[in-house]
């Protein structure tokens, strides 16, 4: 009996949680991280994958997908959009409210080889509608549905996702954020905002904000952003970085711009995380997944490690299992993604419809879930 199930050999180890970016051979059993080290005998394991000339990373970790399908509107299927993609663990971010949330467990979460978490939508429906906003009646942000909701799924639910945009929650964005920081604050959870068009400047609501809360979409390019009117990152949304708020991407259909990413790299405002927000209106494009929304932050000049990092150990840190998650440290989860860093002429478009070329993508080989590879359909 081997003493590994199996050897990733031959590829180029990027994991940020360890500092280690160099040529390893990763082995797996018992469905965990078994060793990393510099030359394993391919004799000791019972499958063997050479990843030479490949960058071998933790799983990702997206900590915004929708993938509710059949209910939510914007739900895609888990399976053939994340883990198939190198995303073995993904936050769905508010497809389903209380009074919905028991079968997106029992139909989505328990039967997808994904990992899959959610934060809870303040709106006891979710987002079920695209013509009737979740929150334009107020009455849907049930503070004591959603509270013992996520009592009840503890191992599932890890915060609450409220949208603030007028066309889904009108002029109640500041209500709607309080009831959602009240109920987070009774589950001892996060709150994940989505902005953009709101009624209320986006300064005003970071303030009230908690460290370790998570804004999503904060490069979106619409109304009520990052920038003033110079171009300059608001004081307010620094204040609220670096007392611990997290600003994370969310690309998503309407909600990422190069123009505005540009501006605020350029003042040091860095993403705390990057997610790709894929659903069933950007699959085709401008999303696709998210290897390509990492890549596109190669583009934007930042590096293999750093691009890696935001979406495995730092995503892992917010959601509360920065030592399981995220990394491949040996006993850590048995979940790694096999990438090739292709050289080239690339067309990355924003959510605006706006076009750059870049030199380098991000293109899934393979995928390794609870040490074994994945393989579609097998699981």
């Amino acid at each position: 009996m081997a003493e590994y199930d199996l050897l990733v050999t031959n590829g180029t180890v990027v994991d940020p949680s360890q500092s280690l970016n160099g040529r390893r051979d990763v082995a797996f059993v018992d469905r965990k991280v078994a060793a990393v080290e510099r030359s394993i005998a391919e004799s000791s394991a019972d499958e063997v994958l050479d990843a030479s000339d490949m960058i071998v990373a933790p799983g990702l970790v997206d900590l915004h997908v929708h993938v509710y399908w059949g209910v939510g509107h914007y739900g895609i299927e888990p399976d053939p959009t994340q883990v198939a993609q190198g995303v073995t663990t993904a936050v769905d971010a508010g497809s389903a409210g209380a009074w919905t949330f028991p079968a997106f467990r029992r139909y989505v979460i328990e039967r997808s080889a994904t990992r899959l978490y959610a934060l809870l939508n303040i709106s006891s429906m979710g987002m079920i509608s695209p013509k009737i906003g979740e929150l334009e009646d107020l009455r849907w942000a049930d503070v004591e549905e959603a509270v013992a909701a996520g009592r009840l799924n503890r191992d599932r639910i890890l915060g609450i996702k409220v949208r603030l945009s007028r066309p889904l929650a009108a002029d109640h964005d500041v209500a709607a954020l309080k009831r959602a920081i009240e109920a987070a604050e009774a589950l001892d959870s996060f709150v994940m905002i989505h902005v953009g068009n709101t009624r209320t400047p986006m300064e005003e609501l970071v303030a009230l904000l908690r460290p370790g809360d998570v804004v999503t979409h904060a490069y979106h390019g619409n109304d009520h952003g990052v920038l003033d009117d110079a171009g300059r990152v608001l004081s307010g949304i620094v204040e609220a970085q670096n007392r611990g708020v997290v600003f994370d991407i969310g690309h998503g259909a309407g909600s990422f711009s190069f123009d505005v990413a540009e501006r605020a790299l350029s003042h040091g405002f860095m993403p705390g995380n990057i997610s790709s927000d894929l659903h069933v209106y950007n699959i085709a494009g401008p999303v696709h997944n998210q290897l390509e929304t990492l890549s596109k932050f190669l583009h934007l000049g930042l590096s293999l490690d750093e691009v890696i990092r935001l979406s495995t150990s730092s995503t892992a840190a917010i959601i509360g299992d920065g030592g399981s998650l995220g990394t491949l440290r040996p006993g850590a989860e048995g979940d790694a993604v096999v990438a090739r860093l292709a050289e080239g002429k690339f067309k990355f478009t924003d959510s605006k419809g706006v076009s750059v070329e870049g030199a380098q993508r991000l293109e899934h080989v393979a995928t390794v879930k609870a040490g074994r590879l994945y393989h579609p359909y097998l699981g």
